[in-house]
């Protein structure tokens, strides 16, 4: 009994017919009625009834055609595994990510390396964009796969995620300001020059929409893409920063005091996207399930 054997009887039973089975086989209509009587006398049964115009299983070919099917899944299965290795082989992945994620808490650098040492065929890129452009990237398919800020905005349809940290949103202010309080509205913000990242970044996205939802607009005088200036220009007294939150050994190191936005509280969110509609490359696959792992674990 061989494979191509099953395969044969399968086709014919779900064409009802040699005629159109031989043609979505590719083979000659005796070719094929002579190989599926030759697993009949192998197996010492019919499987057939070759009728005049349709060709129906036996009752012993309706019993054996699950385990036919089962056993033609289980190879293309095993085939599709062994492509998958292959792929890794070769091949490319392009790697998006916001500003500053490649540092701090997120190895990214360090994942990538170790991805290289496994599978130096493939071609790695990372680039750092905003997240509004790296999501539009991934729709035109000129990206695999994102790290980007969640605004709490509806996605494409296609982009597939998975959170990887969640954080509340503070804002920063000099250290040696006269901040009476410990903790800041949300409204009272409206009356301070603010510092943000750039529109098109989650965090700014979050913000402008909790922002908005309380019914203002808020007054944005300075923008940089690295949360380390934003912070540098708050403690030059340059305005109260809206960054994401940060122990206070780390906020008197940068020169700042962290007061928790309240009234209502804002978290973000850092999630790696990709497009979840259609199946992800071999590498692209690999690689995801190791950023999601190391992102999560912070190693």
């Amino acid at each position: 009994m061989e494979l191509r054997q099953l395969r044969y009887f399968v086709t014919v039973v779900d064409e009802g017919g040699f005629t159109r089975a031989a043609q979505r086989l590719h083979l000659s209509q005796p070719g094929l009625s002579a190989q599926l009587k030759q697993l009949e006398r192998e197996l010492g049964q019919r499987l057939v009834d070759r009728g005049a115009r349709t060709v129906t299983a036996t009752e012993v070919g309706r019993a054996v055609l699950d385990h036919a099917r089962a056993a033609l899944a289980a190879v293309d299965r095993i085939e599709q595994t062994v492509q998958e290795f292959s792929g890794l082989l070769r091949g490319r992945v392009r790697l998006g990510a916001v500003s500053g994620a490649a540092a701090d808490e997120f190895d990214i650098a360090g994942v990538l390396a170790g991805f290289h040492d496994d599978h130096p065929g493939v071609a790695i890129s990372l680039t750092e964009d905003t997240s509004e452009r790296m999501l539009a990237a991934l729709d035109r398919d000129d990206l695999d796969l994102a790290l980007v800020g969640l605004t709490g905005a509806e996605l494409g349809p296609g982009i597939a995620t998975d959170v990887v940290l969640e954080t509340p949103l503070v804002a920063a202010v000099a250290a040696e300001s006269d901040e009476p309080a410990d903790t800041i509205t949300l409204r009272a913000l409206t009356e301070r020059r603010l510092i943000c990242l750039p529109r098109g970044t989650g965090l700014r996205g979050i913000f402008e929409r909790s922002c908005a939802a309380a019914g203002f607009v808020p007054e944005i005088a300075f923008e940089a893409a690295a949360p380390p200036l934003l912070l540098e220009l708050a403690a030059r007294g340059l305005g109260t920063a809206v960054v994401p939150a940060l122990g206070a050994e780390e906020a008197a190191g940068f020169g700042v005091r962290v007061l928790p936005i309240v009234e209502p509280a804002i978290r973000g969110r850092l999630a790696l996207a990709w497009r979840g509609d259609r199946p992800l490359a071999p590498a692209a696959k690999v690689l995801l399930g190791q950023l999601r792992i190391a992102l999560r674990t912070g190693t």
